[in-house]
């Protein structure tokens, strides 16, 4: 039964942790918005910069495309 237990409880801790490369948000200790999975350390900003960032949207896509062939990929 203790065996039984110990198996249920590290399923559950590992069904807490997202996968490898799956994204996901989190407020962090200062009340800022952090995106989980896009690289090694996640990209935490303010609710005014997350605005002002998404605002930019069709801008950055715009960029991309015309900078398309000096801009890396990683695969």
């Amino acid at each position: 039964m203790q065996a039984e237990l110990a198996r249920l409880r590290a399923e559950n801790e590992a069904l807490k942790k997202p996968a490898r490369g799956q994204h996901f948000l989190k407020v962090s200790e200062k009340g800022a918005l952090s995106v989980y999975g896009l690289g090694r350390f996640p990209v935490t900003l303010y609710r005014e910069q997350w605005a002002k960032l998404l605002a930019m949207a069709d801008e950055i896509k715009k960029f991309i495309e015309e900078n398309d062939h000096s801009l890396k990929k990683k695969e």
